[in-house]
């Protein structure tokens, strides 16, 4: 059975008292000037406190000066494109926090987005928790309600649409034991820095999905929790866009699924030649050393997308 707690369990004296590791806070952003610099400020926050040694900010050079604010805000800010060039450009968000290690100073780290416009510090301590006080857990996940905005008023559900529509209908039918995940696709995670290391990362929005699969795969459940966060709210994609998105999904699952190669799961083969163009970066542990032209031989065709 998943682990499940809230937040409200984790008060930051509790967790300040009872860390021994140092934690790395890290945000991939693109185009977040408008809600990077709250996000920064709350947790810098618990950085004062003494819980968190690092706030690291890795930005995809975005022209909106998402960086500036990140850094007046108090963050550690470094270029996406600056971080394992050998491996030439990047491609979406997984591979951004797949960089991310190399700039990673905490043996605890946690991912959080920068776009939450109610992003609180809550959202760190949550997921710290069970790492901190339960050596057991190797991996925690978000868990939130997505109110849905749209002209100008809101409704209480409705958000997170490729979660509700993709991606946990599919883990229910192939990873069964992944569907007790509320938010499968959320990006706010944290995990102990060796696992991070084990596991390969998918390069573009199908991070998440892939994550949770190959992380189960290596500690299983019992490693595992879900802390719930109270709301996210973010801005919304169009519905034209939600195709792609699902697609990169549905890909990103299919490749996992085919990577640890369990008789007992389901799987998803596609077609000869459809692909959502998804390229996986290798374990962290096994990346020395290998270049952009080894890592080739991963890749499918298509331009991955954040």
């Amino acid at each position: 059975m998943l682990k499940t707690f809230d937040h409200t369990d984790f008060p930051v004296a509790r967790l300040v008292a009872a860390r021994t590791a140092p934690v790395s806070v890290v945000i991939p952003t693109r185009n977040t000037a408008e809600t990077i610099g709250r996000t920064v400020s709350e947790v810098r926050v618990l950085a004062d406190a003494g819980l968190v040694e690092q706030v690291l900010v890795v930005d995809a050079d975005s022209p909106d000066g998402t960086a500036g604010a990140a850094a007046d805000a108090g963050a550690e800010v470094v270029s996406e494109n600056d971080l394992a060039p050998g491996f030439g450009t990047v491609r979406g968000k997984g591979d951004a926090m797949w960089r991310s290690l190399e700039a990673v100073r905490g043996d605890l780290v946690v991912f959080v987005d920068g776009d939450a416009a109610d992003f609180g510090h809550h959202f760190v301590t949550g997921l710290l928790g069970p790492l901190i006080l339960d050596p057991a857990v190797e991996f925690t996940k978000g868990s939130y309600r997505r109110p849905f905005r749209q002209d100008g008023s809101e409704q209480p559900a409705g958000g997170g649409r490729v979660t509700e529509l993709t991606a946990r209908p599919l883990l229910r039918l192939t990873v069964p034991e992944l569907a007790a995940f509320d938010q499968p696709l959320s990006g706010e995670i944290a995990a102990r820095r060796d696992l991070l290391e084990r596991v390969p990362f998918t390069t573009g929005y199908g991070i998440e999905v892939a994550m949770l699969v190959d992380v189960w795969d290596r500690v299983g459940l019992a490693a595992m929790a879900q802390v719930e966060l109270g709301t996210k709210r973010n801005s919304h994609q169009p519905l034209a866009a939600l195709g792609g998105m699902a697609s990169e999904v549905m890909s990103a699952l299919g490749q996992a699924l085919a990577r640890i190669d369990r008789a007992e799961l389901g799987s998803l083969s596609p077609a000869t030649g459809a692909s959502a163009g998804l390229e996986v970066r290798p374990p962290r542990e096994a990346a020395a050393g290998l270049t952009v032209a080894a890592d080739r031989s991963d890749r499918t065709p298509g331009t991955p997308g954040r």
